[in-house]
């Protein structure tokens, strides 16, 4: 399997290198163009300059023998070419580099290269004169005109050695092969810097990721500010993932034992009251007693189950569907709530105070969930009211929204413990030896029931009086 590091650093060398020779490649072939079209022209001017001597010469009184001989010498020593003078008939008279006589001198030119220069009036070729050089060339071929009678007298043959002209190319060539190295090298190290420094960050997520996996919830990966933003990103991403699953972790593992904790103990009560009807040690006359005792034990268990369902229903929907959604009179559905818990009320002899407004209050929201609210809010309420105490429940208008409240007179909550009165299984009496019809569900599903519609719920605690205050959208 290919690592992140061979992934980036093997194709970007490739296109490094690739670059460089497609580079190299069209600089060669554009200077060596550039040098032929050149040399071409170099040579043209240079036919042209010793035809027109070698025409000066062949009319007669023009020119000396001496002066064309100094002139043609000259000239082919100044442009480094070679010229070679031949008559009508191809038969080489006179050669630049020794005027005086070579040994190339009474060797003709091929004929039909003659009549070519001589139809044409100029020809430009790339390779070997034979018998003259062996080395490639580029040659012109120019006839020398008499000026008088406007007739081929001879031919001028000049050419340059290719190498001569190309060593420029070369020497360009080898500097462009130098510096191409270096830039390999370069570009190779600073590759696998940055591949190196990209790969760090992602090997130490891999890790991260593979000790999470493994029970390390308490793995995260460092953030480097100089990894580029994606990396940084997707550490930031981890790290928040990590921390939510770690937290989810915690709580399932802390909902497991609550409900492991809360199970046992009314397991407990009905499996002692009924073992002990069964081996004679609970009197017969008192199972009555105690068989009632067992059915609310039951009851209990039966409320609870209920509890975690509803919550298991409502975990992952982020809001109350559409068609729940109505208006209804918050009020109605408020007071209707309250003559349930009449029975209660009267057993703990409270005050029930009413502050409801005279006319009907609409608000836009789920009637079943809402009243699953009010009835946690007021069984909340009364349950830790004291005896001979007050339970209120107001309802007010705002701007937009509708204010619903319950209160009780009871015992002071510490400031510390009222962001927690909402979580799963919280409790104040940690022994649990009180008020055991409750398991600390009540209030967290109030919570979420709220939230779900996108409102909040507050609760405040002072002078032995404490009160919960919702709000719903409020509709005309």
């Amino acid at each position: 399997m290919k690592s992140s590091f061979s992934r980036t650093f093997f194709p970007a060398a490739i296109i490094v290198l690739a670059a460089l020779l497609l580079v190299g490649a069209s600089v060669h072939t554009l200077m060596r163009n550039t040098v032929t079209k050149q040399s071409m022209e170099r040579l043209q001017n240079e036919a042209s300059t010793i035809s027109s001597l070698a025409a000066a010469y062949y009319t007669e009184g023009s020119m000396s023998a001496q002066d064309f001989f100094v002139n043609l010498s000259l000239a082919t020593h100044i442009s480094e070419t070679d010229a070679v003078i031949c008559d009508s008939r191809g038969k080489l008279v006179l050669c630049s580099d020794s005027p005086m006589g070579c040994r190339h001198q009474g060797m003709v030119i091929g004929q039909a290269y003659l009549q070519r220069v001589f139809e044409t009036g100029m020809v430009f070729d790339t390779g070997s004169v034979e018998g003259l050089y062996e080395e490639s060339r580029y040659v012109v071929g120019m006839p020398i005109v008499d000026k008088s009678t406007h007739k081929n007298v001879g031919l001028v043959v000049v050419s340059t050695p290719v190498s001569r002209a190309l060593a420029f190319i070369e020497n360009l060539g080898d500097i462009y092969g130098f510096v191409a190295v270096l830039v390999v090298v370069l570009a190779v190290i600073s590759i696998i810097i940055l591949a190196r420094r990209q790969a760090s960050p992602l090997q130490e997520l891999a890790k991260a990721a593979n000790d999470f996996g493994h029970g390390k919830l308490e793995s995260r990966v460092t953030v480097y500010k100089n990894s580029p933003q994606e990396v940084q990103d997707l550490a930031l991403a981890f790290n928040n993932m990590a921390e939510r699953l770690q937290k989810s972790e915690y709580r399932r593992n802390e909902f497991v034992a609550n409900v492991s904790h809360e199970l046992k103990t009314p397991m407990t009560t009905i499996s002692g009251y009924l073992d002990g009807m069964l081996d004679g040690t609970i009197p017969e006359e008192r199972h009555t007693h105690y068989m009632q005792m067992v059915s609310d034990e039951t009851k209990r268990l039966s409320r609870l189950v209920r509890s975690m369902l509803d919550i298991s229903r409502m975990q992952g929907q982020e809001g109350i569907p559409a068609e729940k959604l109505q208006r209804f009179d918050i009020c109605e559905c408020a007071g209707q709530v309250l003559i349930t818990f009449e029975q209660k009320i009267t057993e703990k002899n409270l005050n029930v105070e009413v502050d409801l407004p005279e006319d009907p209050v609409y608000a836009w929201a789920d009637p079943d969930a809402i009243t699953q609210v009010i009835y946690n809010l007021v069984d909340n309420g009364v349950k830790f009211c004291h005896s001979g105490k007050t339970l209120s429940l107001s309802i007010r208008e705002g701007d937009s929204k509708v204010f619903v409240s319950v209160a009780n007179e009871g015992d002071t909550i510490p400031a510390d413990e009222l962001p927690l009165l909402f979580d799963r299984f919280h409790k104040l009496d940690k022994s649990r030896t009180e008020n055991r019809d409750g398991w600390g569900l009540g209030l967290y599903i109030v919570k979420t029931l709220i939230c779900r519609h996108g409102e909040d719920i507050s609760v405040t605690s002072r002078d032995g009086r404490t009160e919960f205050t919702f709000t719903l959208p409020l509709v005309g």
